[in-house]
């Protein structure tokens, strides 16, 4: 495999780009590309001195690249993946997809157009405590799924979505989107379903109360990230200009399938990480923490009071990398994708039907709770997609 890479972004996710950098196998990250010219001095260094820098997209498609990562704020997805789909150029798009479903829509439309292969960084589902989750629920230790409930404590918030672009609307649509599409996508893989309608309660209710503010929008705080002194919340520092988006969100969904399932996310929580519980025909399965040192439970040998222990324990195993060892196996996907295409286990179509069911929810809380009806994805694109792009 020999491959060169263009990375469009080189911000919180920049990571990634790291990971794809593989002189070993021939696989390099031969250009980048950001508006900000200041971390080309890390791109130097993290790709050696021959990389080449644009302050442009345009320049970055213009060059010799075989794939493109875009790994840009949410709200630039669309006309740069338009762009980079139009010049034929294979890309990896990190989630969420956009942030509205018509634009999911048209990227997934310009995919079939030009024939050009779209992969999203769902990474979510190459994490082992989701992959051990999963293969329980295969395997039948739960029996027929019936319900899906994820909690998502997102202990960092304050720090990594309320001091940047992530805060505005404008940007995102709201967290329940940007923040939820993870989990969102997690629950329809757990339940084998898309969402077909929602309801939702949520509402700004702690960083609104914050008035230490960065003078305008695109400062940075000097102390970007620090959980040993932003305790509690209100004591937050330097917090974004504008903020309009949720920091407590509540969703229901019902799924096409018939499984029902629900969504919390609050960010401001003391502690930061995700719990799954599936329950089924025949036995509920429960995630106690999300990587190596946590496990999995499943209860399914008989009726009985409270139980911590469970009749199966399954640990979660260990990978290097981030996320869990996510994203290296995500970028292995990608890479290989790119030269073969086919199917993969992230999915366009999936990850537009995270965004569908949380622009939705979004709907909801801010309509009164109304339910909301979420519409398919056109059936020539769903084929499409399954094929894997061939």
């Amino acid at each position: 495999m020999s491959l060169s890479l263009g990375v469009a972004g080189l911000g919180l996710r920049r990571s990634l780009a790291v990971e794809a950098h593989r002189p070993d196998r021939d696989v390099l990250v031969t250009d980048v590309c950001d508006p900000d010219t200041t971390v080309f001095d890390w791109a130097r260094e993290a790709f050696g001195a021959s990389v080449r820098t644009h302050s442009s997209f345009d320049g970055l498609l213009s060059s010799s690249v075989d794939a493109v990562l875009l790994l840009t704020p949410d709200h630039t997805h669309i006309h740069l993946g338009l762009q980079a789909l139009a010049a034929g150029k294979p890309v990896f798009m990190e989630k969420p997809l956009a942030i509205t479903t018509a634009d999911c829509d048209r990227l997934l439309n310009a995919a079939r157009t030009y024939g050009t292969r779209l992969y999203v960084g769902h990474n979510m589902r190459h994490m082992p405590v989701v992959r051990t989750m999963r293969d329980l629920v295969l395997d039948g230790a739960v029996g027929e799924v019936e319900a899906v409930w994820c909690r998502h404590f997102v202990g960092h918030g304050g720090d990594f979505y309320f001091k940047d672009w992530h805060a505005e609307r404008a940007n995102t649509t709201g967290l329940l989107l940007q923040k939820g599409s993870h989990d969102i996508d997690v629950v329809h893989w757990l339940a084998g379903a898309s969402t077909e309608r929602v309801t939702a309660m949520g509402k700004l209710s702690v960083y609104d109360r914050v008035e230490s503010r960065q003078a305008a929008p695109g400062s940075k705080a000097p102390d970007w990230f620090s959980p040993e002194t932003h305790w509690p919340p209100l004591a937050q520092k330097e917090l974004h200009p504008v903020i309009d988006v949720e920091d407590l969100s509540m969703v229901l969904m019902r799924l096409r399938n018939g499984v029902q399932a629900s969504y919390q996310q609050c960010h401001y929580t003391p502690d930061y990480w995700r719990n799954y519980t599936v329950i089924g025909t025949e036995g509920r399965i429960e995630n106690f923490g999300n990587g190596p040192g946590g496990h999995v439970k499943v209860w399914n040998a008989g009726r009985r009071g409270w139980d911590p222990e469970g009749d199966l324990t399954v640990a979660i195993p260990e990978a290097e990398g981030g996320h869990g060892g996510a994203d290296a196996a995500l970028i292995d996907e990608f890479l290989r994708f790119v030269v073969e295409g086919g199917k993969t286990d992230t999915s366009p179509v999936a990850a537009r039907d995270a965004v569908a069911a949380g622009v939705a929810a979004t709907e909801s809380i801010r309509n009164g709770s109304e339910p909301v009806d979420v519409a398919p994805v056109p059936e020539e694109l769903d084929t499409y997609f399954a094929a894997g792009q061939d």
